[in-house]
């Protein structure tokens, strides 16, 4: 068995998964700043026990609680992000 080969800009080694994720951090990103109240940029990358807090208080607080996904949005797309697996999420 074969390992994967070196993928550049992304940290290798023990503790890390291998590869990068099937998931965009631009549509994670666009999810979490246009429909944050919602959960959907963490639905969409598998954290969904986040994604369900952010729901409940999105609800909670009469959509006020939205800017906690809209700051996570702007965070993915500038620092990116990981799946629930804890890869990296692709550019």
């Amino acid at each position: 068995m074969s390992t994967p080969p070196y993928q550049p800009g992304y940290p290798q080694g023990p503790g890390y998964p291998q590869g990068v994720s099937d998931k965009s951090k631009v549509v994670a990103g666009i999810l979490g700043i246009l429909l944050g109240t919602f959960g959907a940029g963490r639905f969409y990358t598998g954290h969904t026990k986040i994604a369900v807090l952010q729901l409940v208080v999105g609800v909670c607080t009469g959509g006020i609680g939205g800017l906690w996904g809209l700051i996570d949005g702007i965070l993915i797309l500038v620092n990116g992000g990981t799946d629930a697996q804890g890869r990296p999420l692709r550019d």
